[in-house]
């Protein structure tokens, strides 16, 4: 029997669960595509799936409401896919594993995916059911929204009619988003220079873990350690006070999630061995300190190798990478002086990779300001200057700036303080919505993002509130009702 049979709004949760079992990691998002594209088919509506792999499901307004305005309701359908270190999932092929716990639906050691999959069911539930009062609809679930947005850049506006867009991608119940930040991912790639390693050293593991992580937008002001940052810090201590090679780095998987565990392999001449463990001793001391609040279990280790290594990075290349990862931006760099508690740019060291002739560092800023988030990227490219490495800039998507007028905002706001007799949170957030990119694509077009309430989003664990999914459903059906 399914996990979530039985529990509300059921239909709503029958299509999160089989939602779970496609893998729908960003760039593989084919076998969600076709699925969604079925369910459409299925039900006899119109289906457009474009070579982006975009879907949009189109059905005609209730009776009495066939002449209302279009309304289009859109979500994601690709998923951040993070797992922790002992767990064995293959997203490409295993059903996400997770369990109910209260009031909670929680993913056992991957993300959930509710982030967006809990669109979709809603999108779906609402596409299947013939006793739910809408105006005409048009579902639009975009691609490779978690890495870049290029779905809905590559979306055609030519098949799309609606001027009020609902975002389902939200994830706090009682507010509603009216704008959100822009951003870009830019890469440093810094040209490794190889030299032989020296006999008489022993090859080590070094490894910074057991950080939360977390969205590198909605979690980027709660402090938490940045495993890439923390390694730059180790390796550069280390570089004060011995003499070692460094032969390999790695860490973070996402640019767009605060990297949780980050490796780095070095060569120590054997009399140093006792020396360096003292100086990771001090450190993880230091750190587990720093971090008490926000990330106690942050751990530093030196593990030995099995195998030795015959070559690694020139003291040359060694410095240049301490160098960037010391000196390159991160975390939160201004704070919004018009709306109180808003980030207003950051940035976020995801990715840390060795190829085969160059490390590269990627690195995701956000900013409600364009112009900000433009010096930003200019500090990341001068750093890569001075290092004499190259810089890319990729994936950039702009700002959703507010509205004064909205009429799909009043109508939220009217049928939130009817069923709850309160009134909604109107809210900014530091993080990028497609919004933005419809408000360049579509003339006109008045949107505000919803959802229900989940926590640990694009980390292990990541959970889902059920009873605010349905009171969120609840929300969303009324404000349809209305749109008469």
């Amino acid at each position: 029997m399914a996990i979530l049979h039985g529990i509300k709004p059921e239909r709503v949760m029958y299509y999160f669960e089989e939602i779970t079992k496609i893998p729908r990691c960003s760039h593989h998002e084919e076998k969600i595509s076709n699925y969604l594209a079925g369910v459409g088919r299925s039900l006899g509506l119109e289906v457009i799936q474009d070579e982006a792999l975009n879907i949009i499901i189109k059905k005609p307004g209730s009776k009495g409401y066939e002449n209302s305005p279009t309304v289009i309701l859109q979500g994601h359908m690709d998923m951040v896919c993070e797992k922790t270190q002992d767990s064995n999932h293959d997203f490409s092929k295993d059903p996400i594993k997770f369990h109910i716990d209260g009031d909670y639906i929680i993913a056992e050691k991957t993300t959930l995916g509710a982030d967006n999959g809990i669109a979709l069911a809603m999108i779906l539930a609402i596409l299947e059911s013939k006793d739910i009062l809408h105006p005409p609809l048009e579902a639009l679930i975009t691609s490779d929204e978690e890495s870049g947005m290029t779905g809905a850049s590559a979306l055609s506006p030519e098949n799309l009619k609606g001027r009020i867009l609902i975002n389902l991608d939200s994830e706090e119940e009682g507010t509603i988003l009216v704008s959100c930040a822009g951003g870009e991912r830019n890469i440093i790639a810094i040209p490794i220079e190889w030299k032989d390693t020296i006999k008489e050293r022993e090859s080590y593991e070094l490894i910074v873990s057991g950080l939360q992580g977390g969205h590198s937008g909605i979690d980027i002001n709660r402090g938490r350690g940045n495993s890439n940052k923390i390694m730059g810090r180790v390796l550069n201590r280390l570089n004060k006070e011995l003499d070692y090679d460094l032969f390999h780095i790695e860490g973070g998987s996402k640019p767009n999630a605060i990297p949780r565990y980050t490796r780095a392999k070095v060569a120590i001449a054997k009399g140093e061995f006792e020396k360096a463990k003292s100086i990771i001793f001090d450190l993880d001391k230091e750190l587990k300190n720093e971090f008490l609040h926000s990330d106690k279990d942050i751990e530093i280790k030196l593990n030995k190798l099995k195998e030795e290594e015959d070559k690694a990075f020139s003291e040359n290349t060694k410095s240049k990478l301490i160098t960037a990862l010391n000196l390159l931006p991160n975390g939160v760099q201004s704070m919004s002086m018009a709306i109180e508690g808003l980030v207003e740019s950051s940035n976020n060291l995801g990715v840390i990779k060795t190829l085969d002739n160059q490390i590269t560092l990627e690195s995701a800023i956000r900013s409600s300001v364009g112009t900000l988030k433009q010096f930003i990227s200019e500090q990341i490219e001068l750093l890569a200057k001075v290092i004499g490495g190259s810089y890319e800039r990729t994936s950039s998507y702009p700002a959703w700036q507010y509205k004064d007028n909205s009429y799909i905002r009043e109508i939220i706001k009217e049928s939130y303080r009817e069923l709850y007799n309160k009134e909604i949170n109107i809210s900014a957030i530091h993080a990028g919505l497609e919004c933005g990119i419809f408000d360049e694509k579509f003339e006109n077009i008045d949107m505000v993002s919803l959802g229900p309430t989940m926590y640990g989003v694009h980390a292990p664990g990541e959970r889902l509130s059920i009873s605010s999914t349905e009171r969120t459903y609840q929300l969303l059906l009324q404000v349809l009702e209305k749109i008469k």
